[in-house]
């Protein structure tokens, strides 16, 4: 919750700005954190009349922020994904534009995928990218473009985003959920609050000297998805329905479904959490399941916790 974020985060200096680009799922919440320590955060959307939208941003229309909207940034985050040619939006806009700004710290939010699969062993920032699908392709080429960019960037890989109102919680609700059953399966997630609160971590990490061009931004708990239904499900109250062998299920899958479950690895955060000190408002699916089961309004486990 905010509330927890905001009590362990420090406010950026003062006089800081932070602008967003790409204000979605978690670009929002990293502008909420920014903004209810005391700073100013901005946020672009593809439409200025668009939900929570500050300035417009679309590369496919070209439609640009102005001058004025650019004033006085110093930190930037992206959030944007690649163009599907593999390059970057942002920096093929805005990059000589960037160039010209007083900016203390660049964020890239990327992907744990540019890992590959390592069969379910442990990967870290020491391992080389390896990515086999073309849309992990893409987000190492433009990793690779912003290191290259002469910008003061910082790479952020994520895993599975989650968080309330994007859950397990909402499949279980529905009915819509699949019990899975691939032996040594795991998948490395993130609540959003992780997301924000490290962001801002990484901030003052870097202010303060220490800034490792890439992190691993993940909980603690690589799990099998059956596991996270299972759990979700005792929160709810709902059954599920029986395990299904993977052979049997991926026959059903869309072609996207199915690339994630062909790729098994678990992501350290040893970087993030043991190194650089940052302290996870979720370490693990449970904390983060309960998280959303709460913010989300459902009154049992207030007085049941698991």
């Amino acid at each position: 919750m905010l509330t927890e974020l905001v009590k362990q985060s420090a406010s950026l200096p003062a006089g800081s700005k932070l602008l967003v680009l790409g204000g979605g799922f978690s670009g929002q919440h990293v502008a909420a954190l920014v903004r209810a320590l005391g700073n100013t955060a901005l946020c672009s959307r593809r439409k200025i009349n668009s939900q929570d939208a500050d300035l417009a941003f679309d590369s496919a229309t070209k439609l640009l922020p102005t001058q004025k909207a650019l004033e006085g940034v110093t930190h930037l985050l992206s959030c944007i994904p690649p163009a599907t040619d593999g390059t970057d939006p942002v920096l093929t806009c805005l990059g000589d534009q960037l160039k010209t700004m007083p900016l203390q710290w660049v964020g890239y939010l990327s992907t744990t995928g540019v890992y590959g699969d390592s069969g379910g062993r442990w990967v870290s920032e020491n391992d080389l990218p390896h990515p086999q699908q073309a849309r992990s392709q893409r987000r190492l080429a433009c990793e690779q473009a912003w290191q290259n960019s002469g910008l003061p960037i910082q790479i952020l890989r994520l895993p599975g985003i989650y968080g309330p109102y994007r859950s397990v919680l909402q499949s279980i609700n529905t009915r819509r959920s699949k019990m899975i059953d691939k032996p040594g399966q795991v998948f490395s997630r993130v609540h959003v609050d992780d997301i924000a609160g490290a962001t801002l971590h990484l901030i003052q990490c870097t202010a303060a000297g220490k800034w490792p061009v890439v992190v691993n931004v993940t909980d603690d708990l690589p799990a099998a998805s059956k596991d996270l239904l299972t759990y979700g499900a005792k929160l709810l109250g709902r059954s599920l329905p029986p395990l299904e062998p993977f052979a049997i299920a991926a026959k059903q899958m869309s072609p996207m479904a199915l690339s994630f479950w062909q790729e098994n690895r678990r992501v350290s955060n040893q970087l993030l959490c043991q190194e650089l000190g940052y302290s996870l408002i979720h370490p693990d699916y449970h904390s983060g399941l309960r998280d959303c089961y709460l913010v989300e309004g459902f009154k049992a486990l207030q007085t049941n916790p698991l």
